[in-house]
């Protein structure tokens, strides 16, 4: 189990591939932990440093009580990275976590040579709709909103042929502290980056699953025409966690664009 302290808080990591490779950093979405990578990481191109985080308020690292912010998320990101020696990385960010990817590279562009948007927006959401899912999970616990949020997660052939899997990410959904989940919809709130996210100019893939129910192909479509040069892809079948349900096809999508930008 790896450790690290950034900003008084304890995220919890795992690093694999070649140490001395162009590092990769995996930022998970809200209501799950690095484990959604798992079933990618095979499938990627080898000679690769890859770094896996439990975003704050989820898996093993802390999960304080109280409102997050955007800020936080991006400065606990940018500490681990320093705190491990990583620059010039590809940062793959889905869902929150490609809201911290885009934060990042507006605010330390040191640290990022190309990034990965999956199944994210610069801005998702409402005020509203984020507060009404806070005072549900606050009164009434995750599970209260599960079934609908595995329907937004996940394709319907997903729910009809792995069943058993599909109660595994239940369980891991459903076992977020509550601080945690709650924490990270307040700091989706009052995030809006579509301003700062237009003027990035680093090497952008984008991905959208076009079963996804939580931030749909259009909504995605739309960050990615805002990035000059960024690439845009459906990866067909696949819900809100491709790299769960269609690991194959967006490791290729990844693979690809690595090797278009001379990265690997």
């Amino acid at each position: 189990m790896q450790i690290a302290t950034i900003n008084s808080l304890r995220l919890h990591y795992a690093e694999s591939g070649d140490p001395d490779g162009v590092p990769l950093v995996f930022a998970n979405s809200l209501g799950t932990d690095f484990r959604i990578w798992d079933a990618l990481l095979p499938q990627l191109p080898s000679g690769l440093r890859l770094l896996r985080y439990d975003m704050r308020g989820h898996g093993l690292s802390d999960a304080p009580e109280g409102e997050y912010y955007m800020g936080d998320l991006v400065a606990e990101a940018a500490g681990l990275m320093d705190s491990l020696g990583i620059a010039g990385a590809v940062f793959v960010g889905l869902s929150i976590g490609g809201v911290v990817a885009q934060g990042l590279a507006a605010e330390r562009p040191d640290l990022l040579r190309a990034m990965v948007l999956s199944n994210t927006a610069a801005k998702i959401g409402t005020p509203d709709g984020w507060a009404r899912r806070i005072a549900t999970v606050r009164a009434e616990g995750i599970a209260a909103i599960a079934e609908g949020i595995l329907g937004l997660w996940f394709s319907k052939r997903f729910h009809e042929t792995r069943a058993d899997e599909l109660a595994g990410w239940r369980h891991m959904l459903t076992r977020t502290p509550v601080a945690g989940y709650t924490g990270c919809c307040a700091a989706m709130a009052e995030t809006d980056l579509r301003d700062s996210t237009a003027r990035l100019a680093l090497p952008t893939l984008v991905l959208a699953g076009s079963e996804d129910g939580s931030t749909p192909p259009d909504l995605v479509r739309e960050t990615a025409e805002s990035i000059a040069g960024a690439r845009f892809e459906v990866i067909r079948g696949a819900g809100h966690i491709p790299c769960v349900e269609t690991p194959e096809a967006m490791a290729a999508l990844i693979a690809g664009f690595l090797e278009e930008n001379a990265i690997v």
